[in-house]
């Protein structure tokens, strides 16, 4: 396969770490498994992976799914990008694309490389947003389109620690660079055929991810294409 390099005109370029388990939905779907071995208990700070620069895709680039995937797990999220010091510099638009998995499968400590690391599987906005220009970032609604149909609506009210608290618990364990970028968190889909999990999307299709009423993110959009070996 061709070797992925990210696009220059990236609006990002930092370290970027997701959450596992951060909306309310997602977490409750996962509860019975969280006492059993090797756990037997909750996590109790934020649980985070690493989205590294091979899987960084502009917007309105292609991303390609590798041949032996039926399928590709679409995350919509949004992005805080860090300034100097712990300050919030602004926001991007972020598509978390994962192999489909169960919670199960992944566990709640181990690094979800295998399924979230793919080249290209992190589509990244075109658009950075001042921090200044969106006072409450828990407060966007995000929608899913594949091929013009809304398949998801995200309400990042609804994870389990808003912004202002992920930070602060992150920041108990770890120190946020200047230009790392952290994702406010992941959701399921509450009803529908795919109620319980993500979104999931086929080579050929077309997704779109926007945030209601802030057209300053702009629109997120990629093709997904089948990989060229």
């Amino acid at each position: 396969m061709t070797a992925h390099i990210p696009s220059p005109d990236l609006p990002i370029h930092g370290t970027v770490y997701g959450v596992l388990l951060n909306s309310h939905a997602e977490w409750q779907v996962s509860a019975p498994l969280m006492t059993q071995a090797p756990y037997q208990a909750p996590p109790k700070a934020p649980v985070l992976y690493i989205k590294t620069a091979n899987t960084w895709t502009l917007s309105d680039h292609a991303i390609a799914i590798p041949s032996p995937l039926s399928a590709v797990e679409i995350g919509a999220t949004l992005g805080v990008v860090l300034s100097e010091q712990g300050a919030l510099r602004g926001y991007v638009l972020l598509n978390d694309l994962s192999v489909p998995h169960s919670v199960a499968e992944q566990g709640f400590y181990r690094p979800p490389v295998k399924y979230k690391c793919i080249d290209g599987f992190l589509g990244v906005g075109a658009k950075l947003l001042p921090a200044v220009d969106l006072p409450e970032p828990n407060a966007v609604t995000l929608q899913v389109h594949i091929n013009g149909e809304l398949r998801q609506t995200v309400q990042l009210a609804h994870m389990r620690r808003l912004l202002p608290e992920l930070l602060a618990d992150v920041s108990e364990f770890m120190t946020l660079q200047a230009g790392d970028v952290l994702m406010l968190g992941l959701d399921i889909c509450q009803e529908g055929p795919e109620a319980g999990r993500r979104p999931h999307a086929v080579v050929g299709d077309v997704v779109e991810i926007q945030a209601h009423g802030v057209p300053g993110l702009g629109v997120l959009r990629h093709h997904l294409i089948g990989a060229v070996a």
